[in-house]
């Protein structure tokens, strides 16, 4: 069972507790994933690709022409 989110691929990370005498402890973090069922699947998400998917998708609008100027 891998902590690896199924979208995206991210996983655990390497940090370090450092104590008052400054002696490093490694440490892993893991990333907060969810179990989720998108289109009939079963899938681990993290809870970033699920912000992600939340959100409304964008409308492009058209750009206005660059004003031109002339050049004295």
């Amino acid at each position: 069972m891998a902590k690896k989110c199924d979208l995206c691929g991210r996983g655990a990370t390497k940090g370090a507790s450092r104590s008052h005498s400054k002696v490093k402890t490694l440490k892993k973090q893991n990333i907060n994933l969810q179990s989720k069922t998108i289109d009939g699947l079963k899938v681990k998400v993290c809870t970033a690709c699920l912000r992600t998917m939340a959100k409304p998708a964008r409308v492009k609008a058209k750009r206005k022409p660059a004003l031109k100027t002339k050049a004295a």
